[in-house]
């Protein structure tokens, strides 16, 4: 099956690559185009590693910069065909390979190891001596895996001018273990698509016997030991020093890799940035541009490539660094990420009445408690992972709740004044909330709901977080941020915060028959921060 498989990858390469371009390039020579090979490159410790070779033609004879795209996890390295054309067109030498252990790439699947991210070394070391590419000026491009091995890589090879990160990872525990609460239908899929597409190393190996046999405690702790390495946000350091141009994308909705990861890696890099955030799940805003398909994001990085790498005077180092696009497609700049918006503080009151509803208000409220049952699902979730946040994106269809049928025996919930005028809300929400558990582990769910008159919420933004080894009965404050967001909410909607113990995107520690306070202490008043 795995020799097919890869006989399988590098028939479709070498087909579709001949498709795109070999008539054309054989036709006339003299105009601009490009010439295609498939190639086995040399990667680290000599492991094979498949590859599309794209060569400009009727363009001179270089050297031409050099654009390296490391494929997506589970993903051949056909994925970058229709976009390496584009670029290959325009003067640029473009290869685009199979990651290590995956389709016709030799070795095991490390997870973004030293070997996988050594490839990318060794791919541009080929490239010198093989093709007219200009390794002055080198570029690394990748969506999902093949971002996160590009963020990697740009630390270690100062020969990486320009990186482009488009729903990637910068921390690989903040992504997949967000606030102790493991994101269980993520971690499954990848788990499940590795074995498919490729050969588990030794690292994945071992994770996913913990995994599947309920060892999650051993599993965290080995993925904790193991993730520094494999996360750009502990190179900072090394990536600032070699002051790569970095281009970063992500989805708000992304369930794999969340936003709030890279904005904060985003806001540590100090050379030449720029950051695009739309709706949509895990590389749905970029994926019909990586097959060549119109695409917003991908129009923006080749520009961002024919500046930084290839010497063009188009304006891009003067475009605003932050790009956020709001659920009704509109496109708003910032000059840096704390620039987004002016943060409101909202204090959360008593839910109280028949509806046990709370409210959102400018004054502290404190004194108060509110206890709900903890390890019962209710109608507020996060969605399914790589389809809620597709659907939000790709046809504005959002994940919704009729805020009403929430069960208040089950969650918190908290209600803001109706927007005569409407309002965006930007940049990450913030709660701060003081929970007293019944137990000595328990998972919270906060969601952020734009709520009509019908009481119909799509949802905003959420977060988990997790109390482990809590002691029962006392009072813990916590703070919470929600994932990143930018949202227009209509005249005549509010906002409704709920809050409860299960999700079924994560896996959740909280157990029935145990429950939660929540509390406003009058030092210390619980509210939520919106820009």
């Amino acid at each position: 099956m795995r020799r097919l498989a890869a006989a399988l990858a590098v028939a479709l390469a070498v087909a579709l690559a001949l498709i795109t371009i070999g008539p054309r390039a054989e036709a006339d020579q003299s105009a601009p185009g490009f010439s295609t090979s498939y190639q086995r490159i040399p990667g680290a410790g000599g492991t094979g590693i498949g590859a599309v070779v794209l060569t400009p033609t009727g363009q001179g004879d270089g050297p031409f910069p050099l654009v390296v795209m490391p494929s997506s996890w589970g993903v051949p390295n056909v994925e970058y065909v229709g976009q390496g054309a584009k670029l290959a067109k325009s003067g640029f030498q473009v290869i685009a390979y199979s990651s290590r252990g995956f389709w016709d790439s030799g070795g095991g699947i490390d997870i973004a190891g030293p070997p996988t991210v050594a490839d990318v070394s060794k791919v541009i070391d080929w490239a010198d001596q093989h093709t007219p590419a200009d390794t002055s000026r080198v570029a690394a491009v990748g969506i999902s895996y093949g971002a996160g091995t590009s963020l990697l890589a740009s630390a270690q090879d100062p020969r990486i001018k320009a990186v482009g990160a488009m729903s990637g990872w910068a921390d690989l525990i903040a992504s997949l273990d967000p606030n102790d609460t493991v994101a269980l239908q993520s971690v499954a899929g990848l788990l499940a698509l590795g074995n498919i597409t490729g050969r588990p190393g030794p690292e994945m190996a071992s994770l996913q016997t913990k995994f599947v046999t309920g060892n999650f405690d051993g599993a965290i702790a080995e993925a904790k030991q193991l993730a520094p390495v494999r996360s750009a946000a502990t190179m900072v350091d090394q990536i600032n020093a070699n002051a790569p141009a970095m281009f970063l994308a992500n989805a708000f909705e992304d369930s794999i890799f969340p936003p709030s990861q890279y904005t904060d890696f985003f806001t540590r890099l100090t050379g030449p940035k720029r950051l695009l955030l739309a709706h949509g799940d895990h590389s749905t805003p970029e994926v019909p541009g990586a097959i060549g398909l119109p695409n917003e994001t991908w129009d923006e990085l080749a520009a961002w490539l024919r500046h930084y790498i290839g010497g063009a005077d188009n304006g891009a180092d003067a475009e605003a660094p932050v790009q956020l696009k709001s659920q009704r497609g509109v496109w708003r700049g910032y000059p840096n990420w704390a620039a987004i918006g002016q943060p409101r503080t909202a204090y959360l009151t008593k839910p109280t009445g028949l509806s046990r509803t709370g409210s959102l208000q400018t004054k502290a409220s404190t004194g108060w408690t509110s206890h709900i049952a903890a390890g019962v699902p209710t109608l507020a979730d996060s969605g399914v992972v790589l389809v809620s946040g597709a659907l939000q994106g790709l046809l504005s269809i959002p994940t919704a709740v009729a805020t009403p049928l929430v069960d208040r025996s089950f969650a918190g919930v908290w209600s803001g004044p109706v927007y005569t005028s409407g309002a965006i809300v930007n940049g990450t929400p913030k709660l701060h909330l003081t929970v007293e558990p019944s137990g000595p582990n328990t998972s919270l769910f906060a969601y952020l709901y734009d709520v009509n008159a019908l009481g119909v919420g799509s949802l905003i933004a959420h977060k988990p977080f997790t109390l482990r080894d809590a002691t029962p009965g006392k009072a813990v404050p916590i703070d919470l941020r929600l994932e990143a967001t930018s949202w227009e909410v209509p005249a005549g909607n509010h906002l409704v915060l709920v809050v409860d113990t299960v999700d079924p995107r994560y896996l959740g520690r909280s157990v029935l028959g145990t429950s939660v306070t929540f509390s406003s202490p009058s030092s210390d008043p619980s509210w939520i921060s919106i820009s």
